[in-house]
């Protein structure tokens, strides 16, 4: 399955790997789901997790940014004319809606416009909880 996933649920994963975002990212480690991005991306998931404020290790955060280097998807977005409250939230919704991708998973559903696949950690894991538990069967 193909998603686009928000830096914040990047930071949320890494700050408590059980929480929701946590299990999400095992997800993608695990090669269940497949990541899009773009280099708008790129540059901001090295910015954020970078950010003193995190803590989070700067070894691990290599070793993050060269596994989306190696295994997610790099797209090249078009552009798509809606206006959003925070600019920086517009290159997310332009992979999402450029790659034919199923889900665009955001802790911050409503800097976005109302859409079913626009969804919260909790809401993806709970409409594919049971297809994950089924492959570990």
């Amino acid at each position: 399955m193909k998603i686009v996933i928000d830096t914040n649920v990047i930071v949320s994963a890494l700050l408590n790997s059980s929480s929701t975002p946590g299990e999400i990212f095992l997800k993608v480690f695990n090669k269940k789901l497949f990541i899009s991005y773009d280099n708008r991306i790129l540059v901001e998931y090295i910015d954020v997790l970078n950010r003193d404020k995190f803590k989070i290790n700067k070894d691990l955060v290599k070793i993050i940014i060269e596994f989306i280097k190696k295994e997610w998807v790099f797209i090249l977005a078009e552009s798509v004319k809606i206006d959003f409250s925070d600019k920086s939230d517009k290159k997310f919704y332009e992979v999402y809606k450029s790659t034919g991708t199923q889900y665009f998973i955001t802790g911050n559903i409503k800097h976005f416009p109302k859409e079913k696949e626009i969804v919260t950690p909790k809401e993806f894991l709970n409409k594919f909880s049971p297809e994950f538990r089924k492959e570990h069967h």
